[in-house]
């Protein structure tokens, strides 16, 4: 990153965690501006993602990324496990917000599971990368709450990953605006939970967080 795109990108990234609500302490600051940049570098030849400035990935991606913090401190999961999750949206910076939380981060792409494995190595992460389709997932392990980014439909969600979902867990879908069908979509036992209006500074249009459950669950 240039020097001179620096401090900006700090003030850019303190200003808006705490717009948000959302508390960093200046490693955890530090890694992000680390993880963005190492995102920039390597999309310059691998196309990560269709945005290129770094102020459009720092407002779309990683502040975005970050407007689930707060839910997410909510929830309190045990373990994460972030699906489609690309260049690591949400879960690297799930990764760096709550370092305590077991976070595996699965994508089909191998590139993008490259980089992961990359940023991992460089940020000090304590995470776990696969290269799959979620579907083919090894290991019998279960989670707590399964995050989406833009991933799939409410429904397509449900199908695809219930069957590692933990009894009691919860899905976590960042959406855009979804259409009536898609929040009727859900079959029983599945319900919506929650559904969390997000404001992301400098990103424009409708965002939120919809909680998908079984009823009982003790994550709410």
């Amino acid at each position: 990153m240039q020097a001179a795109l620096e401090t900006p990108l700090s003030e850019a990234l303190h200003a808006g965690a705490i717009r948000m609500g959302v508390a960093l302490s200046s490693d955890q600051e530090g890694q992000l501006l680390r993880y963005l940049a190492l995102l920039s570098k390597w999309n310059a030849v691998y196309n990560l993602t269709a945005l290129r400035e770094p102020q459009q990935i720092l407002s779309h991606h990683i502040l975005d990324s970050l407007s689930i913090v707060p839910l997410v401190t909510k929830l309190a999961p045990a373990s994460i496990l972030d699906v489609g999750t690309g260049a690591g949206l949400p879960g690297i910076v799930l990764a760096i917000a709550f370092p305590g939380i077991p976070i595996t981060l699965v994508d089909a792409v191998q590139k993008k599971t490259a980089f992961l494995i990359q940023a991992k190595a460089e940020l000090g992460l304590d995470i776990t990368v696969q290269h799959a389709r979620v579907e083919a997932l090894t290991g019998d392990g279960l989670y707590s709450c399964i995050v989406s980014r833009a991933f799939a439909s409410l429904q397509d969600l449900v199908r695809l990953c219930a069957a590692r979902l933990a009894p009691d867990g919860v899905f976590l879908a960042m959406k855009g605006a979804p259409s009536a069908a898609e929040l009727t979509s859900l079959l029983p036992p599945w319900r919506i939970l929650e559904s969390v209006p997000l404001e992301v500074p400098q990103v424009q249009g409708a965002r939120c967080a919809i909680v998908v459950g079984r009823p009982g669950s003790s994550a709410l």
